[in-house]
């Protein structure tokens, strides 16, 4: 493992720059020598750390949760400048619902963004974040979306097969083609939608290439993992075991 990332899963610091700056500060070593290296790699079981001559430890067991995410709050530990803008994070949810160490080691599990609701895994895992994730293993994640307009079938057989999509924030572009997707109709204006890949607004965004605008989006399951299972109003959450989100997600 990676120095920071021992560090990281600690839950010891608050952030991610609070790790690096204790490293970078000389105030961390590793059997008894001070390493200044962030990407310094070790074997946890064999060496000791410690923070200004005391022992850092990982976690003894990590921790899962599903949490009804609700609408306005970002999935990130809060900069600076989110700080001045009055935004909130999705880990203030568990503020003082746990202990500190395992507050401080909090991972979402992919991201949903300000506006969408719903199903989202928060853990202290690492590695089953990053193996849900990763668009190789093809896990679904739907959402039902209500739109502005009609959702045609010229857009339906479009999302079947690919959308075409084209960002710019005036400085970088981004041009690529979204993977086929599942899409059931509900109505005239709201359907079910099954995506694997993660990018950024990706929902959002193949409607907005279609011509098309989405009002509301709402996570319902991650593979066979479904939200409406846990009976979780908007901004509760529940512990749940690797156990139950390996057989459900399917990510083996």
């Amino acid at each position: 493992m990676r120095l920071h990332q021992f560090l990281s899963k600690s839950g010891a610091f608050k952030s991610k720059n609070d790790v690096k700056d204790a490293i970078w500060s000389g105030r961390v070593t590793v059997n008894g020598k001070i390493v200044k290296d962030i990407a310094y790699d070790f074997n946890p079981k064999k060496r000791v750390v410690s923070f200004d001559g005391e022992l850092i430890e990982l976690l003894s067991e990590d921790k899962y949760f599903l949490l009804n995410k609700p609408a306005g709050v970002i999935c990130s530990r809060l900069n600076e400048q989110e700080a001045e803008l009055g935004k909130t994070s999705v880990f203030e949810i568990f503020r003082g619902a746990l202990d500190s160490r395992t507050f401080h080691s909090l991972v979402t599990v992919g991201r949903l963004d300000e506006g969408t609701t719903g199903f989202l895994l928060v853990t202290t895992d690492g590695k089953i974040a990053h193996r849900i994730t990763d668009p190789r293993r093809g896990v679904g994640k739907t959402y039902r979306v209500e739109t502005q307009s009609v959702i045609d079938e010229e857009q339906v057989r479009s999302i079947r097969n690919g959308v075409r999509i084209s960002v710019s924030d005036g400085e970088k572009s981004e041009n690529y083609i979204s993977k086929k997707a599942k899409i059931s109709l509900e109505g005239e204006y709201s359907a079910l939608l099954t995506i694997e890949e993660g990018r950024k607004r990706e929902v959002r965004r193949i409607f907005e290439a279609l011509g098309n605008v989405v009002l509301s989006l709402h996570r319902k399951s991650t593979g066979g993992m479904e939200l409406s299972d846990y009976n979780l109003r908007e901004g509760e959450f529940c512990e749940v075991s690797l156990e139950e989100i390996s057989s459900r997600v399917f990510i083996d």
